[in-house]
């Protein structure tokens, strides 16, 4: 493979999003090496760690109120996690008070990216898709809501969502109950049509995926940089 020497004038955002254990951190791993052994500057950033506003608080108000447990789990020993899975009718007004502020984070980080030493990509794992499949996409209110935070962050160049079998990823991330995971799984897919800019990746082996994500990386993106087979 051969890799032009033209950069792009801003970094191609990529973001992958998608129920807990459909295989995101997998993916962005097999994808990072790729990229990076063909000559592209990759920079990854995680949503929660990097992006999300007050994330420490937010963390400690999900045990201390909600008294969820830590970590993930495993099948012979899963854990309670509590904080997403929250219906009460209070986490609605919260929930769209932080997304906001995660929308102008976002927009601030992206903005500082863009400004230093620019990477060719910078690869998300999750985006505020991944927040806003939380609230009740049933709703007009939310839906108009969806739209507007939307229009306030850098619209991804390519936006994948990795969809997955809901009792295979409960397995592999016991965290949340199975009635949960097939419930977050249907929000993301009607988040998807109703944005209508998440490409949505069927549940396909770990190799499949990867090789179909580089063909959208292809398509989707810039290919001034983008790796190109030697003749």
């Amino acid at each position: 493979m051969a890799v032009s020497n033209k950069r792009n004038p801003r970094p191609q955002l990529i973001t992958f999003s998608g129920i807990d254990g459909s295989g995101k951190t997998t993916q962005i791993t097999a994808l990072h090496k790729t990229l990076t052994e063909s000559g592209i500057r990759v920079r990854l950033l995680a949503f929660w760690d990097d992006v999300a506003a007050l994330a420490r608080a937010r963390e400690f108000l999900s045990h201390a109120l909600f008294r969820g447990e830590k970590g993930v789990g495993s099948p012979g020993r899963p854990v309670r996690r509590r904080d997403k899975n929250v219906r009460s009718w209070y986490m609605t007004p919260a929930r769209c008070v932080l997304y906001f502020l995660d929308a102008l984070r976002l927009s601030a980080v992206m903005a500082k990216v863009s400004a230093g030493d620019q990477p060719d990509i910078v690869m998300l794992d999750r985006y505020l898709y991944d927040e806003l499949a939380n609230l009740d996409l049933t709703s007009r209110v939310a839906r108009a809501y969806v739209r507007f935070l939307l229009r306030m962050v850098p619209r991804p160049n390519l936006a994948c969502l990795l969809d997955a079998d809901p009792a295979r990823a409960h397995e592999r991330k016991p965290e949340y109950s199975l009635d949960f995971v097939n419930s977050n799984r249907a929000s993301y897919l009607l988040l998807s049509a109703i944005t209508g800019g998440i490409t949505v990746i069927p549940p396909l082996s770990a190799e499949e995926v990867t090789l179909r994500l580089l063909r959208e990386i292809r398509s989707s993106c810039s290919t001034a940089f983008l790796p190109v087979r030697e003749a």
